[in-house]
């Protein structure tokens, strides 16, 4: 089973030294990790080159089957530890940025006081690519808002505000609060989510249709670019707490929502640190 593990870590890292390094072996010992996989299977599933390691193309098929085994082994072992009475083990999270900024640097240091050998691995990504995580095995379960997590298991955890986000010198700036018709007619900047766009939602529901200038993948991205008088935007409340940008920050009339929930494929079956610090989280949620 270590090869199908260390065939995982290559894939991740890009590189048998690195994984050799990661996981305890020597770099000879890896390659033949892999050799023994490659002839058992009869099919080559990597190739070398000067850019680093890659899987062939009938490496890329097997994967998928590949990564699933192993963390089904995984599992396999959390449950043995659990049994053992040895809670331990490696949590792997899908997340959005406003998650992993705000939520879980606390919630992790104090899940860590009580479970110290825990180890965390983030995953940082969007409304597509985690509920893809969550599918492949990839991660054990993910952040995301529930109406994306189709196919898969949920728990819905809060609602949180998204307010308007301006220049200071604009004159909407001034506004105790702001509407989504005003929004609208400004330079938009979009915060790119993937599956979903809570802001857009909002819009079309009112028949709006926002001048958008610019999609963007990072919310401080947008904020640095609101702060140089680029446009307006519309973004989570939690990722406007503690920000330095020299910003706007007004309630939208009506108000404008998001749903923060957590997505898994079978809560049985998922590493059981991973289900402790769902509990765990699930009875701690912060404001």
């Amino acid at each position: 089973m270590n090869r199908y593990i260390a065939l995982c870590k290559i894939v991740e890292v890009g590189s048998f030294s690195k994984s050799a390094d990661l996981l305890g072996y020597t770099q000879s010992g890896i390659s033949q990790m892999i050799q023994s996989l490659e002839d058992e299977l009869s099919l080559k599933l990597l190739l070398r080159s000067r850019t680093g390691v890659k899987l062939t193309p009938e490496g890329e098929e097997l994967y998928p089957y590949i990564l699933k085994t192993a963390s089904s082994y995984r599992a396999m072992i959390e449950k043995t530890k659990e049994i053992k009475g040895i809670e331990s083990g490696i949590i792997r999270i899908g997340t959005i940025s406003s998650i992993s900024c705000h939520w879980l640097p606390h919630m992790i240091k104090e899940f860590q006081t009580i479970y110290p050998n825990v180890q965390f691995i983030l995953h940082q990504g969007d409304y597509t690519t985690i509920p893809e995580w969550i599918k492949s095995g990839e991660v054990d379960f993910g952040f995301i808002n529930p109406a994306v997590a189709s196919g898969l298991n949920t728990i819905t955890l809060k609602d949180g505000e998204l307010l308007a986000v301006l220049p200071q010198n604009h004159p909407l700036a001034r506004n105790n609060v702001v509407t989504l018709k005003q929004l609208a007619a400004e330079p938009f900047l979009l915060l790119e989510e993937g599956a979903l766009s809570e802001p857009l939602e909002a819009f079309h529901t009112q028949n709006l249709h926002p001048n958008i200038k610019m999609c963007i993948h990072d919310d401080y991205s947008i904020l640095s670019m609101i702060e140089e008088g680029l446009g307006v935007s519309i973004l989570p409340e939690l990722v406007l707490r503690r920000v330095s940008y020299d910003v706007a920050k007004i309630p939208i009339s009506p108000p404008v929502t998001r749903t923060i929930g957590i997505a898994f494929n079978n809560l049985k079956t998922i590493p059981i640190a991973s289900r402790y610090f769902i509990d765990y989280f699930k009875k701690h949620i912060p404001d």
